[in-house]
């Protein structure tokens, strides 16, 4: 496994177990955890004390179970813009993830389904790019966005190769990324982004191609 930054984590999940395996994962992937909590409050406290580079937030915790991770993430990301957030998700909530993309946007953010863990490089790799200011969303959530807007209008002009490519480009991978999973050169991705970005309407020049993607895919006016 490649050299990877250290990572100074916070994480906040309700269940013991996958509590304990986030712990394992990161600190195994050299990272350092400096603590992991059971509940929102104590989320909000621990980032405001130690200011992680990362925080690592189930959606749903105690007392309600319902979305205090996600209130908890979207407060962390007004309140310190510069911290990285990955939220993780038991199940696919388009509602969720627009509410954590449409806060303040000057770090990284993520939104995995908790499955996604169990895939220890992909997780990490996932870490590794939302730490680094990237967008990274779970492919299931992609996939239903697709499928969603794939009966007509301008996705329908997309061919099947643009349209992996911009299934891929809306998980947040990067350019050779892409190219390495599809195996092709990053001149031919390059291409077929640019071909994407005409056929959407979407801005070339966008510095954040994952969020125009995705307001797109959502059905919102990507600009």
């Amino acid at each position: 496994m490649p050299d990877r930054r250290s990572l100074r984590v916070v994480i906040a999940e309700d269940a013991a177990l996958l509590r304990e395996g986030l712990v394992g994962i990161i600190e195994r992937a050299g990272h350092e955890v400096l603590a992991a909590v059971e509940d929102a409050d104590a989320l909000l406290a621990f980032v405001a004390h130690t200011r992680p580079d990362l925080v690592v937030t189930d959606i749903r915790m105690p007392p309600t179970h319902t979305d205090e991770g996600l209130r908890a993430a979207t407060a962390i990301r007004a309140s310190h813009p510069e911290i990285a957030v990955l939220v993780l998700s038991a199940y696919v909530a388009e509602a969720y993830v627009a509410e954590l993309l449409d806060s303040t946007p000057d770090a990284g953010v993520g939104y995995l389904l908790k499955d996604r863990v169990g895939h220890v490089r992909e997780f990490l790799d996932s870490i590794d790019r939302v730490a680094d200011g990237g967008t990274v969303i779970d492919p299931q959530l992609v996939r239903q966005l697709l499928r969603r807007r794939s009966a007509d209008g301008p996705l329908a002009a997309l061919t099947e190769r643009e349209r992996e490519v911009l299934g891929l480009m809306a998980e947040g991978r990067t350019n050779g990324s892409i190219a390495e999973v599809l195996v092709v050169s990053e001149a031919a991705v390059r291409k077929h982004v640019g071909n994407i970005f005409a056929k959407l309407h979407l801005d070339p020049a966008s510095d954040r191609r994952v969020s125009a993607v995705l307001a797109y895919l959502r059905g919102q006016d990507a600009g």
